[in-house]
């Protein structure tokens, strides 16, 4: 499929798991409505973020990625391919994950690489980044604090994801907060890091996030759609709603790649990394 309608979401969850489901079953309403055939989900919708990010905060529900619950998204979705965030268990381990999911199965699923603050006191960290082929294209799955790190959305082009979802549980600034959100300088850093990634790499970019509070989380929502060029083509905002666009992703890739092609332009020998000490 070349031509996708896609959509990104800014909502609120919490630990009430069947309210989660609730919202999310009109969201994936909403959506369908509109035609959308990939709909981005925010971190943690399935059983709502941490509180706080200092350590010792309850923790969400942890559910199997063939579980029940992934398997109740998973016919949700039907024909639309679903990415949404939820704690993953495996085994004595929980990660902060996020599934791809269409028709009745699970497409791909990635665990949260990079960890802000004491996000690790709650959740295990996940060691790589991989692309998967979907019904609507090549994907990748990235987390929230993921994508403050340029690696992150490379290794995922380089293994050729045309689109990139990142999903978020984003919050504003824990000092000196402005009560415009919109004016928030974590606001302004979301926007950025969204808008570079998808530049610099040359993808189309769906950004979701959890919107509304939560403990003492204040959220910025600006869930949004990013052409491979770095322009916003859509966006919900600070507030809770749905970022909607169609884009022919064949042609806006090959477009962005035609003269200035980033990813073909590279020169890995030139990039000596030293150690850090």
């Amino acid at each position: 499929m070349s031509v996708v309608r896609m959509a990104a979401v800014a909502a609120p969850f919490d630990r009430d798991l069947e309210g989660d489901f609730a919202r999310i079953a009109d969201l994936i309403g909403e959506a369908r409505a509109q035609g959308v055939h990939l709909l981005a989900l925010p971190e943690a919708c399935l059983g709502g973020y941490l509180a706080h990010l200092d350590g010792g905060a309850d923790e969400p529900p942890a559910l199997r990625v063939d579980g029940p619950e992934i398997a109740r998204l998973a016919a949700l979705a039907g024909d639309m391919v679903v990415c949404a965030g939820y704690c993953e268990a495996d085994g004595d381990r929980r990660y902060n994950s996020v599934v791809a999911v269409h028709d009745g199965r699970v497409l791909g699923n990635h665990r949260k690489v990079h960890q802000p603050l004491r996000e690790n006191a709650s959740y295990d960290s996940g060691d790589s980044f991989a692309a998967f082929d979907t019904p609507v294209g090549r994907l990748g799955l990235m987390i929230c604090y993921d994508k403050a790190f340029p690696e992150s959305a490379r290794a995922l082009a380089l293994d050729g994801a045309e689109i990139i979802v990142v999903v978020s549980a984003w919050p504003g600034s824990r000092t000196n907060a402005p009560a415009d959100l919109a004016d928030d300088r974590w606001t302004r850093r979301f926007d950025l890091f969204d808008r570079a990634r998808a530049l610099e790499n040359q993808v189309v970019w769906l950004s979701a996030n959890q919107s509304g509070t939560f403990g003492s989380m204040r959220f910025v929502g600006s869930a949004k759609i990013v052409d491979p060029g770095g322009d916003v083509l859509a966006t919900t905002g600070t507030v809770a709603g749905m970022a909607v666009a169609e884009v022919d992703v064949t042609e806006a890739l090959t477009t962005a790649r035609r003269s200035m092609g980033h990813l073909r332009d590279r020169r890995p020998d030139a990039y000596k990394v030293p150690a850090l000490t």
